[in-house]
């Protein structure tokens, strides 16, 4: 009940600033949430991207005084974290952050959070527009989707076969980033290229290696494989690199895991990929989580909050493509001979 109570006595003072034309731009060390409880649902266990983002919100979370609770699903399926984000509910925590396994699966158990007053944002992976309050995004979508299309066109030589190789099909980013790098290479520049196949490794290692192997296998003359996706790059690389393949690579990874595949001769399978750091991804939703419990922010676009020492805050919550509204964290980094060495210790 005290929840509620001051859950409208907040969104009744953001509307009195909001008629009045102010931004609303809090401070994280003037919020005070001592004594809440915020979640972060990750989409599985021993996935090294998740579990970076996962230390990046519980960091900022517990440096503001705040208990952090981690859940991790065993497996990289919607199914999984269901039962964690009632088990959440249960505890009546403030604020819920999910990277989501399946865009729609969730939004039964993420309103049931709201109707019980818990903020809930999505990160990483979106969830439907009615199932959070907003959408921490990574990079943007066109954004993404432009540097891995060019990728394609760089690395194959602007010609030939090349396949994709996903998480899992009905994952949220994945498929915005493909459905926007297909958009993309309508464009006559790309003529040249054929997409032979789109691949699901589920975000799981052995699968996106037997997939990388069958791709392989079906598809003699293919250039290039893009994998969106950390698991399924580290796992591809592996493949080629240990089957001496002429097949190049590009796509979404982190610096640790892939700088022995990334250089210039043809041992090295990846000449170049991208990422931005999923720490900060975690960090960035844990300050909108605090924005969104403290009453600074409700999710709406245009409202901007403050993201501590992090390079691009203070943050404008902007559209979403769905209907809801995010926030872009910045544009993806390009990892490449000349400076993998110096990030791979980093993450």
């Amino acid at each position: 009940m005290k929840k509620k109570v001051l859950s409208t006595l907040l969104a009744a003072a953001l509307i009195s600033s909001s008629m009045a034309g102010f931004a609303t731009v809090a401070h994280a060390e003037e919020s005070d949430v001592s004594g809440k409880t915020f979640a972060i649902v990750i989409r599985n266990a021993g996935n090294p991207y998740a579990e970076k983002e996962a230390a990046g919100f519980q960091e900022v979370i517990e440096a503001a005084g705040a208990e952090c609770i981690v859940k991790s699903p065993e497996t990289a399926t919607a199914d999984a974290q269901i039962p964690l984000i009632q088990s959440l509910i249960s505890q009546e925590v403030d604020a819920i952050a999910v990277a989501s396994n399946d865009v729609n699966a969730l939004t039964a158990c993420l309103q049931d959070a709201m109707a019980e007053d818990i903020k809930v944002l999505a990160l990483d992976s979106n969830v439907a527009p009615d199932a959070r309050q907003t959408f921490v995004n990574q990079a943007g979508v066109q954004e993404i989707g432009q540097a891995l299309a060019d990728a394609v066109l760089d690395i194959s030589g602007g010609e030939g076969q090349y396949a994709i190789l996903s998480a899992t099909s009905q994952s949220a980013n994945q498929n915005s980033w493909i459905d926007a790098m297909k958009a993309i290479m309508e464009d006559e520049k790309y003529q040249g290229l054929e997409l032979v196949e789109v691949a699901y490794g589920d975000d799981e290692l052995q699968k996106s290696t037997d997939q990388t192997q069958a791709l392989l296998e079906k598809y003699p003359d293919l250039k290039v494989i893009c994998s969106p996706t950390t698991v399924g790059i580290n796992a591809a690389a592996k493949v080629l690199q240990d089957n001496g393949s002429s097949v190049k690579l590009t796509g979404l990874g982190l610096p640790s895991e892939m700088s022995a595949y990334i250089g210039e001769t043809d041992e090295f399978p990846c000449p170049y990929m991208f990422l931005w750091n999923p720490e900060d991804v975690g960090r960035l939703a844990a300050h909108t989580a605090i924005a969104l419990v403290d009453g600074t922010i409700t999710g709406e676009v245009g409202q901007t909050f403050d993201a501590g020492d992090m390079e691009n805050s203070p943050y404008t919550i902007t559209d979403c493509d769905d209907g809801g509204s995010e926030i872009i964290l910045g544009p993806p980094f390009k990892f490449d001979p000349s400076n993998i060495d110096e990030w791979k210790d980093i993450y």
